[in-house]
């Protein structure tokens, strides 16, 4: 069952109690309404026929007898009702006064009853005829000698209800029927409503199909009503969406970039392999052909041979280095895509520069090599760890030499309330503008060509990451042809004089 359906079935059970506890109650208050009215008549009858009844005394044979005596019932001008008075017994000594001429219910029973209550309502039904009657006892006063009053008869007062009962019928007829009138159209339109209020729920049904189909995830629940509850459910599930598009945009990215990473580690793989390969195979010809040549042969070809060895030695040698830097990238990498982290100490920054400084006028190089102003780095404190930030400022130093053919590359230091940087600037080849945020992404190289320059393109990357690990950040600054700059920014770690 849906829940369209439950709700107008609720609405409706609901109405539908409502309008049976409203019909009953108003069938109730106009039937008492009715019925009260009338009876206050049927009093106000009784009362003045009580208070024109008088007790006469007649003496028969010594005997004193009282009887009551009312006058003609015709002077009781109450148009619609019938009077009529019967003895102790319960027979009928004065009929109803009005047409049509019927004797109203009386008997034994209703003597001994209008006795025992002096006054009382009933109910009885003559031919088709629905009657109310008011009964009340006719006593005769005491005397001196016996003050109890007798019980003479009783008076009763009657009229039809048939028209009471008819309007009650009607009206319980038109209630019926109005309350089954208004059910339908509540329900309908119900329906209705329900359907306008849960049609956002359809738009969320049919978005999240199309997500688990796996067609659109740009897709948005459209909803232009209050912001009630289905206003922020549709709120929240578009937030969701949104969310999730971009987690599955980012896991598309990253599986790209996994994709160029696999791609690229397997040809710079490939070329220090292919070289070996090939150097191995050319010793392996050169040997055996001297196997085969005689001794005299063997002296005279001999030295040529030698120097080939020793260049397919050397390539070999250049080829295997290569690729143990390489391997040795992607392991520094792979840490850190295992979320390993560096264990940190506190190390004073300005012998730690002073070291690279001077291991760094060893690395093959064409452009010259300055040391700046080191001045910020006194008794400046870090809290790293001192072989990642000497491979950071290598990293940054190599790139340098390798992009700079010619002018100079020069470090000096920065410093600035809470930290400390350290800038690395060349006069090489510089950078596109557009370039700066691909650079430290894994394989990539700012030159068109990937042979141009020697390298594996990840020392950027994991520069980044020895970065991150130390809560530093990175700042480029780079022109065309006219060279870059990079500050490696550290967090200070006051020593303990200033602390």
């Amino acid at each position: 069952m849906t829940i369209r359906l439950r709700l107008t079935l609720w609405y409706s059970a609901i109405l539908a109690i409502t309008l049976l506890v409203c019909g009953v109650a108003v069938y109730f208050f106009l039937s008492h309404y009715l019925i009260s009215n009338q009876k206050e008549h049927m009093e106000q009858l009784r009362d003045d026929v009580s208070s024109r009844m008088e007790v006469t005394s007649i003496t028969i044979r010594g005997k004193l007898f009282q009887q009551i005596e009312i006058p003609p019932l015709d002077a009781f001008q109450y148009p619609g009702f019938f009077i009529q008075i019967s003895d102790k017994l319960g027979q009928v000594k004065i009929p109803t006064n009005s047409p049509p001429i019927f004797p109203l219910p009386s008997g034994e029973a209703a003597a001994e009853a209008a006795q025992q209550n002096s006054s009382y309502y009933s109910s009885a039904k003559v031919g088709s005829t629905s009657l109310l009657i008011l009964n009340k006892a006719l006593n005769i006063p005491g005397s001196k000698t016996s003050p109890e009053q007798k019980f003479a008869g009783f008076l009763q007062v009657a009229i039809k209800v048939n028209d009471i009962n008819g309007v009650l019928n009607k009206l319980l007829y038109a209630l019926a029927l109005l309350a089954v009138l208004i059910i339908i159209a509540a329900s309908s339109l119900g329906w209705f409503l329900a359907r306008k209020a849960l049609k956002p729920i359809e738009h969320v049904i049919a978005a999240t199909n199309q997500i688990e189909k796996g067609a659109d995830l740009a897709k948005r629940i459209e909803y232009h009503g209050p912001q009630d509850e289905i206003g922020k459910l549709t709120n929240t599930i578009n937030n969701m969406l949104a969310r999730v598009q971009i987690t599955y945009l980012e896991l598309e990215e990253t599986n790209r970039t996994q994709r160029r990473f696999v791609s690229d580690a397997s040809h710079e793989l490939r070329t220090p392999l292919t070289t070996i390969r090939g150097n191995v195979e050319l010793l392996e010809k050169m040997w055996r052909q001297l196997e085969r040549q005689n001794e005299e042969e063997a002296m005279f070809n001999n030295q040529e041979k030698l120097t080939l060895s020793l260049e397919a030695m050397t390539d070999i040698s250049s080829e295997a280095a290569r690729m143990s830097r390489l391997v040795n990238d992607l392991l520094s990498l792979a840490r850190a895509d295992s979320g390993e982290t560096i264990h940190k100490t506190r190390i004073l920054i300005l012998p730690l520069v002073e070291e690279v400084i001077r291991k760094s006028q060893f690395l093959p190089r064409t452009a010259e090599w300055r040391s700046g102003n080191l001045s910020a780095l006194v008794y400046a404190e870090v809290f790293g760890d001192t072989d990642y930030l000497q491979q950071l400022l290598f990293i940054f130093i190599e790139n340098a030499f390798k992009y700079t053919p010619a002018g100079f590359v020069q470090i000096d230091a920065l410093r600035s309330k809470e930290q400390i940087g350290l800038r690395i600037q060349d006069t090489g080849l510089g950078m596109d503008k557009e370039e700066v945020p691909l650079i430290f992404e894994r394989f990539y190289r700012a030159d068109p060509s990937r042979g141009q320059t020697a390298g594996t393109g990840l020392g950027l990357s994991i520069a980044q990451w020895i970065i991150d690990q130390h809560g530093g950040s990175i700042e480029v600054m780079t022109r065309k042809d006219e060279g870059s700059t990079f500050i490696i920014w550290l967090p200070l770690h006051f020593p303990t004089m200033l602390e």
